[in-house]
């Protein structure tokens, strides 16, 4: 029965249907099966097509006559396909009828003349059949018709080459050259006449072909082919020649052709090229060329010309090479020409496209320091500060103010000259904006700068005019420091206190002005500046000042006036570490006489640091009061104040609440987080709740199935007895045991104990769901029975 076809859409359409039906198939088969299969099948012999024996002339016709009859059918079905004449002819070759192919493959032509492969074929097969005259004839006509296809020439020149015929062959190379092929027909050409010594026809050939590919590549095969053929004098005849070169040069007579043919090669190059597609390759094989000559001042002329010529990013390989060649056979300043010369090109190409690039300005300036002339290492610093930035912000400023410094700097180490250092100085300071932004540094060092120049009056008064003009904290350190070394301590105070009006909040100020009067044995005046500036409405630092003030005293052994600098800062704020420096402070007093009266006195601090902060509910601060309690304990105390201190620890609990401003809340109902909350055992507020907790705990452990209608009615008479016992216990949320009583009654009616606020550990009921729907009168009547009785 014959296969069914498939529909015309699928035979279009590629991909198959849908499959709608993806039920496993009743019988499965694995891989392993298929694969197994497979390669039991392959050892199947395989059905041959049976070979037809023709045994007479008259069936020999028959079969070409039936063959031809399909070729012509094939044909004439679709004449544009090309391999049905390739093998119709070929068919024809088979059967020893070249005409019969001839004329097949001319009918093919005439269908298709530009079909390459037909042109190919059919000069094959004459080549093959020793047709040289038929080959020729079609070759010409190929290359009349289709000039541009470079298998046809290749073909034409190979099959005169390999019949001897090397006129010929040459022939067709100058027909074919006068289309101007790709390089390879070029570079064919001149293979073809070095194979026969026609050197002087090479020279020809190479000389056209850079005009039509004028690449620098190209003309570096043109001088390579030269440098073969003269051998660079090595030769004996060529030795000769080129021992006289001194002599002839002596006599003003030419020199002859082995050197000056390479030299106008490399030189027509360079001329040709010029600076757009000039190659730096070209310049190096040209300066290795007169290297070999030993012509080093022409090769060093060379290398000079192309470092100026091209760019930086076209001349790296070349800048190697020169610097190589200086190695070998320059000297040192030589090479160091090189390289500033070549650089300063870059940096002047760097600065032509961004003249307020300060950082090139920098490397250009430090070059030419290195290479010790001050007249281009002036002009170069006075191009860079005439590049003022255009905007008035300090931002921009930062870069621009160190050309000046360094300007300066080099004027004062480098050259000597004081003067002109004097009038960079001045020059920087009338160009800077300071009512807008100054720069302290510059004066500082102008200041120094004439201390230097032992001109003490004069740095006064400059930097005293700086304080004026344009007031800085780094100004004032920087003056401060200054008359420190000079030991002038009547102006430190002086400035200090100019300093303080300037910016009374810089604690730093303050604390430096207390050293310098300590220093000086004035402890009354440390002192009184400590209370002038602790008694400052507004500090930045106000925990420095005062820990600075405390360490003084305590230095002092004023250990009265530490303890009342204590209680008046924990007047101003009780933070949990003053408290805990005050106790060390306590521990820390010397008493040879009663150590463990410093141990009561840190003792005591503690428990008001703890009394204070359990009033202000800072839970956080307090656990960190209690661990720094129990490590004095643990050193300072008994066993029994350190089970007294750990008993304060809390015990740490997760809770949840509500978020309030959470976005999405409105739509996704109450959203709850949970975070982590103190209990501590000693808080009468939680303390009700804590016990609850661990009663909760307990029960829970217990009940396993559900809650016992009659247990919510005895913790409900249990929780009135209490009340009636202890009224004092209640709190907002009823009795201790109220909270119980609820979340029992909650669990028998929801299965779950949790409320709003309560703790992790406290889980769901989900049996106590089953028992709280079991609820019926009768029930109700058994359990009130149960509670009369």
């Amino acid at each position: 029965m014959d296969q069914p076809q498939p529909p015309a859409a699928f035979a279009k359409n590629p991909r198959p249907p849908k499959v709608k039906n993806k039920n496993p198939a009743p019988v499965q088969i694995t891989a392993e099966q298929i694969l197994r299969e497979a390669h039991d099948r392959r050892l199947e012999p395989k059905i041959a097509v049976p070979k037809q024996k023709i045994t007479d002339f008259e069936e020999l016709q028959e079969y070409r006559l039936r063959k031809r009859k399909e070729f012509e059918d094939a044909i004439r079905r679709n004449r544009l396909n090309m391999s049905s004449w390739g093998k119709y002819a070929a068919w024809e070759e088979s059967q020893g009828e070249l005409e019969r192919a001839r004329s097949v493959l001319e009918r093919a032509l005439d269908v298709d003349q530009r079909n390459v492969s037909i042109w190919l074929r059919y000069a094959e097969m004459e080549m093959k059949n020793r047709n040289v005259n038929h080959a020729r004839n079609l070759f010409d006509r190929a290359v009349t018709n289709l000039p541009r296809v470079e298998q046809f020439w290749y073909k034409y020149t190979y099959m005169e080459e390999m019949l001897g015929e090397v006129p010929k062959a040459r022939l067709v190379f100058e027909r074919w050259m006068q289309w101007e092929p790709e390089e390879s027909a070029w570079n064919a050409y001149i293979k073809m006449e070095r194979r026969y010594n026609e050197f002087g026809r090479v020279r020809a050939i190479y000389e056209r072909f850079v005009s039509v590919h004028p690449e620098p590549k190209n003309w570096l095969k043109w001088a390579k082919f030269e440098e073969e053929q003269n051998n660079l004098g090595t030769s004996t005849n060529r030795a000769s020649e080129y021992s006289s070169v001194s002599r002839l040069l002596a006599t003003n007579t030419p020199l002859p052709n082995i050197p000056e043919k390479c030299r106008e090669i490399y030189a027509h190059a360079i001329e040709v090229l010029g600076d757009d597609h000039m190659d730096q390759k070209i310049f190096v094989s040209f300066a290795k060329y007169e290297t070999k000559l030993k012509e080093y001042d022409r090769a060093r002329v060379i290398y000079k010309y192309a470092l100026d010529r091209l760019p930086k990013s076209k001349s790296e390989s070349l800048y190697n090479h020169y610097t190589q060649f200086e190695k070998q056979y320059g000297d040192k300043e030589g090479i160091e020409d090189v390289v500033v010369g070549k650089r300063r090109v870059q940096y002047e190409e760097e600065l032509a496209q961004n003249s307020k690039n300060y950082d090139v300005w920098f490397d250009y300036a430090r070059l030419e320091e290195g290479n010790g002339e001050p007249g281009r290492v002036r002009e170069v610093y006075e191009r860079a500060i005439a590049q003022v930035p255009p905007t008035q912000e300090k931002r921009f400023w930062r870069r621009y103010i160190y050309l000046w410094i360094n300007y300066a700097l080099y004027e004062e180490l480098e050259t000597k000259d004081y003067e002109r250092t004097r009038q960079i100085y001045n020059e920087c300071l009338k160009i800077i904006p300071h009512k807008i932004f100054t720069f302290a540094k510059i004066w500082l060092l102008y200041g120094q700068f004439e201390i230097r120049r032992l001109d003490l009056q004069a740095a006064r008064k400059m930097l005293g005019k700086a304080i004026g003009m344009c007031p800085k904290d780094k100004l004032f350190k920087g003056y401060i420091e200054l008359e420190l070394q000079l030991r002038e301590f009547d102006r430190c105070r002086t400035l200090y206190t100019k300093y303080l009006e300037y910016n009374p909040a810089n604690c730093t100020a303050w604390i430096k002005f207390a050293e310098v009067e300590r220093l000086l044995g004035e402890l009354e005046r440390c002192r009184a500046i400590f209370e002038l500036a602790v008694n400052q409405p507004v500090l930045d630092m106000p925990e420095l000042l005062w820990k600075s003030y405390i360490d003084f005293e305590f230095a002092e052994e004023e250990y009265d006036r530490t303890r009342s600098l204590y209680e008046r800062l924990l007047e101003r704020t009780e933070h949990v570490k003053v408290w805990v420096s005050f106790a060390q402070f306590e521990l820390s007093v010397p008493n040879e006489e009663d150590q463990a009266e410093n141990v009561a006195r840190a003792r005591v601090v503690f428990e008001k640091a703890y009394k204070s902060m359990k009033e202000k509910e800072l839970k956080e601060e307090r656990v960190l009061l209690i661990e720094s309690w129990r490590d004095f304990e643990t050193h300072h105390g008994t066993p029994e104040t350190l089970e007294t201190v750990r008993g304060k620890m809390p015990k740490v609990v997760k809770k949840r609440r509500k978020v309030e401003g959470t976005e999405g809340a409105a739509t996704a109902g109450v959203t709850w987080e949970e975070y982590y909350d103190y209990i501590f055992p000693d808080d009468e507020v939680q303390k009700p709740n804590f016990k609850l907790l661990a009663v909760a705990h307990a029960w829970r452990q217990k009940v396993s199935i559900s809650i016992p209608l009659c247990s919510v009615f005895a913790l409900s008479r249990m929780q009135n007895s209490i009340q009636d016992q202890e009224p004092s216990h209640a709190s907002g949320n009823g009795a201790p045991f109220g909270g119980l009583l609820s979340s029992t009654g909650s669990a028998a009616k929801n299965g779950d104990v949790n409320d709003d606020d309560d703790e992790e550990d406290t889980g769901s009921g989900s049996e106590g769901e089953g028992g709280g729907r079991r609820d019926s009168d009768e029930d109700d009547t058994k359990m009130q029975d149960r509670d009369d009785s």
